[in-house]
């Protein structure tokens, strides 16, 4: 490790690793309860559990790309982080408001109230004080790798990574707008999320891929930086107007039917761009790196992503396929493998490459690694294909032939049982994967001058 400040990293990596644990268990519980309706409905009611499961996963995964930041900016930037104290403190922020949240969500404390009580909205139910807490945690954050860039070397990595940043903390300030008209209300909300997860968080994606591509397969910087302007714009010119696919049926204007369809079918784009990009960058590379574990999770995320967010996004995004689908289970097939694919398996892959580097010592453990991606990304894609299959059959009985909710619920049962076993998978690979990265390697032993002068170089030019 060159620089003494990535080991910020290492907190905040541990951090998302624990919310991760705990997500993908709520995940597991509230999937039971889909089999069991009636299963801890006392003690913990399936809205509050869906809230902890979806609320978990954003913050963990947030917590993956500030780790990400602080591990890479210093690379790339040649220079420690600007201020590691900031850094530390900017945590402790976010780790009381997300317990806050918790505890008021869990509890159902100050309910009513403006600024102590939750809110009623998806993903961003967090109370006002918390929301204010991520604001200015936000703001220490974008100060501090800001900082660092601007008096450091600047590369595309680190210019397109502090875009998506920007992005992500700028459109947030929407969460702080609820009008009272659902319409409205629905059309800004989808401002932060649509626009984070289909727009700037593809940006963070893109740079921090570019950087293990770099890192793992030693192409030419050049070529990678090519590659990753051609994906970004892509992403941004589909991506934002993409949003329309979500005003299909909120009551705004029928125009939006053929932007969002249109815009939205090019968001493949940029995905098949991406698992394209990773895996020239593996043919055309001559570094036989060592850390297998990254370069398999670093593929995955790109095949991954451009399945569940490119393929089975354009299954229900055309508006008159999306007019009997939405809301049913093929959102939720869709919205598994996308979220997954994306956002987890790349955290996962920048968390493999990462600690054995943080914690001084050889890429360790690889084969249980490994493991736990085959076990979290074929759980992961059976339990996709399990909601599609229940989505399709809902879609059928409930849209077209007009049954009822609940009778269809029952018809699905066996899915959701399905559904149930796949999740299984995924928690024993999430706990094999911490398993992995926490239990210790061997210690790395500093060369020699004889041997430093074996070394690989940092960049072999591709061809």
């Amino acid at each position: 490790m060159k620089y003494q400040t990535q080991k910020i990293a290492l907190v905040y990596m541990g951090t998302a690793l624990g919310l991760f644990a705990i997500q993908v268990t709520m995940g597991l519980i509230i999937g039971w309860i889909y089999v069991q309706p009636n299963f801890l409905s006392e003690l913990l009611p399936f809205n509050v559990g869906r809230m902890l499961h979806t609320n978990a996963l954003i913050v963990w995964l947030l917590l993956g790309f500030f780790g990400a930041a602080y591990f890479l900016l210093p690379e790339e930037s040649e220079r420690e982080i600007h201020s590691p104290t900031l850094a530390y403190l900017q945590l402790i922020i976010l780790v009381v408001g997300t317990l806050g949240a918790v505890v008021t969500y869990t509890f159902n404390l100050f309910e009513g109230n403006i600024l102590l009580g939750k809110e009623g909205r998806e993903f961003l139910e967090q109370p006002i004080w918390v929301k204010v807490g991520i604001v200015v945690a936000a703001l220490m954050f974008l100060y501090n790798v800001t900082m660092t860039v601007l008096k450091g070397r600047k590369t595309a990595i680190t210019n397109i990574l502090l875009l998506g940043l920007w992005g992500l903390a700028l459109l947030f300030l929407f969460a702080f707008y609820n009008p009272g008209n659902l319409a409205l209300d629905k059309q800004y909300w989808w401002y932060v999320v649509h626009l984070w997860v289909e727009g700037v968080w593809e940006l963070i994606m893109a740079s921090i891929l570019a950087y293990l591509m770099l890192k793992l397969t030693g192409v030419d910087r050049e070529v990678v930086e090519k590659w990753l302007y051609v994906i970004v714009a892509a992403a941004l010119f589909s991506g934002i107007l993409g949003t329309g696919h979500h005003y299909y049926w909120i009551g705004t204007p029928g125009y939006w039917q053929w932007i969002g369809s249109i815009f939205s079918s090019l968001e493949v784009i940029p995905f098949f761009a991406m698992m394209a990009f990773a895996f020239v960058m593996v043919w055309k590379g001559r570094r036989d790196h060592p850390n297998k574990a990254a370069l398999l999770w670093s593929l995955g995320c790109a095949t991954l992503a451009f399945f569940g967010a490119g393929v089975w996004g354009f299954l229900h995004t055309l508006h008159g396929v999306n007019f009997y689908t939405h809301g049913t289970q093929i959102t939720a097939a869709h919205g598994h493998l996308a979220f997954f694919g994306a956002y987890v398996a790349l955290n996962l892959a920048i968390m493999s490459y990462a600690f054995p580097i943080l914690r001084g010592r050889d890429p360790y453990n690889q084969v249980l690694n490994m493991a736990s991606f085959w076990l979290m990304a074929g759980g992961m894609t059976f339990m996709t294909f399990t909601l599609t299959f229940a989505g399709t059959v809902q879609t059928h009985l409930q849209r077209v032939m007009g049954m009822n909710y609940m009778e269809v619920q029952d018809q699905l049962w066996v899915f959701y049982v399905m559904r149930f076993g796949s999740g299984v998978a995924v928690v024993l690979g999430c706990v094999l994967f911490i398993y992995a990265l926490a239990f210790p390697g061997r210690e790395v032993v500093a060369p020699g001058p004889a041997q430093r002068s074996k070394e690989p170089p940092e960049t072999v030019p591709a061809e």
